[in-house]
């Protein structure tokens, strides 16, 4: 479903419509990204109320709201305090529509195979506590993945009596081939599995993983199987979504995670789980849905709702910051007025950047892949003599805000989005260089 992206810059204001202008004349080598500048970049950071104290480099953990974004909360926020009972009767069902009309513009898909989480981990949740598995089940995932992914692996095992294997998806991230990391999740597939889990970028490494190829391969599996002993291919795409232009269809996943308040500067607190139609079948629904007309009906006259699972009968039901899950349209609109794949190719260039400068110091290690192929907006690297905290620590005494890996094996990280510019690449590549 195509947005009605007229109406959406005239209600945005004139702030985003010359950006949007300006981005379609923009040139990979031409913006200068400066604040307060004239080019194309320039502006898209003037939509932000980022402090210029700081070179704010943590774009994966929580973002900033563009003004779209900040006026749709509060928009909502007065409406709600006015009249909340009669607003929310008359206007909820709507809003949460258009959300997912949002997100499905965005992705290529269609609205009705989208649930509105609050996050990443709620959506990772939802999908592996309702996943259809049994004892002598398996789901293969990898010792390079995330506590969000083990962890909500673990409860599941726990309670269906289904396996959890863990295999390593490689030792070292920034000399791995597309080729080895697909052939190493291909070969570990047995008789047994069912699901595969992976992140399409470890926020560990800043690895991205292939995940279209390895959806390839998983279809050959599957083309030797029965429906009953498929092999669902489940991602959390969190630090792969807002950066990289990619549709599900192109992806090729069964299951799609991730959170809207991260590279994508939704609301806090709001995210998305795609979900391919067929699929929707082998999840069972964990919390009660307020959306799905069907169960409530259902429920009305005593009875288990009719027919299979769908991605409005697993969306989480309750009462929410509503203001946030309707706001989280203007997010995708945002996006889409600039160019998806102009985000994609801003991001990879600062990130690109940094890669560069970084490993030409002799003192640094780069632990991020330089390929655009195997990366995306994270870059991870060790500094000689100095433990990764120790490096944000003293980057921070410099006004630069980097990140470290919460993973027993940790790195310093560096994570710029569209709303940084060059300048601020060469004062943390300037900061870097002074730990020598």
């Amino acid at each position: 479903m195509s947005l009605p992206r007229r109406g959406f810059l005239a209600r945005a204001g004139l702030g985003l419509a010359a950006a949007a202008a300006a981005c379609r004349r923009w040139e990979p080598r031409e913006a200068a990204g400066r604040a307060g500048s004239t080019d194309a970049w320039g502006q898209v950071r003037s939509e932000f109320e980022g402090s210029d104290e700081y070179a704010d480099l943590s774009a994966l953990l929580i973002a900033s709201h563009p003004r779209q974004v900040r006026d749709a909360i509060e928009r909502y926020r007065r409406e709600i305090d006015r009249n909340p009972t009669l607003y929310l009767q008359k206007h909820n069902r709507t809003l949460q529509a258009g959300a997912r009309n949002a997100a499905a513009a965005y992705l290529d898909a269609d609205a009705d195979d989208i649930a509105l989480t609050d996050s990443t981990t709620m959506g990772l949740a939802l999908l592996y506590s309702g996943l259809r598995l049994g004892r002598g089940d398996e789901v293969l995932t990898t010792t390079n993945d995330y506590y969000a992914t083990h962890e909500s692996l673990r409860a599941a095992a726990a309670r269906s009596g289904a396996k959890v294997r863990k295999i390593p998806l490689y030792e070292h991230g920034e000399d791995v081939s597309a080729g080895a990391l697909v052939q190493r999740i291909a070969r570990a597939i047995s008789p047994a599995t069912r699901a595969v889990a992976l992140t399409w970028v470890h926020s560990s490494t800043g690895l991205k993983v292939p995940v279209a190829l390895v959806a390839e391969e998983i279809a050959r599996v599957n083309r030797q199987r029965n429906e009953s002993a498929r092999v669902f291919l489940c991602v959390d795409g969190v630090h792969g979504f807002g950066v990289e232009d990619a549709t599900m269809n192109a992806l090729g996943a069964d299951f799609f995670a991730a959170g809207c308040h991260k590279w994508l500067f939704g609301p806090r607190g709001t995210g998305i789980l795609w979900g391919r139609r067929e699929a929707w079948a082998a999840v069972r629904p964990t919390i009660p849905s307020f959306v799905d007309g069907a169960a409530w009906e259902a429920w009305m006259e005593g009875e288990d709702p009719p027919g299979p699972s769908t991605a409005s009968r697993v969306t989480p039901g309750g009462f929410k910051a509503f203001e946030h899950v309707w706001a989280v349209r203007e997010a995708f609109e945002f996006h889409l007025a600039i160019g998806k794949s102009k985000v994609a190719a801003r991001t990879h260039a600062l990130a690109r950047q940094l890669k560069e400068g970084l490993a030409g110091m002799p003192h640094v290690r780069l632990i991020t892949p330089m390929a655009d192929e195997l990366s995306a907006g994270i870059v991870c690297f060790d500094v000689d003599g100095l433990t990764p905290p120790q490096v944000v620590k003293r980057l921070l005494e410099r006004n630069i805000i980097a990140t470290f890996t919460p993973y027993a094996r940790t790195h310093a990280r560096l994570t710029p989005c569209i709303r940084n510019t060059e300048a601020e690449m060469e004062a943390a590549l300037r900061a870097v260089r002074e730990l020598a």
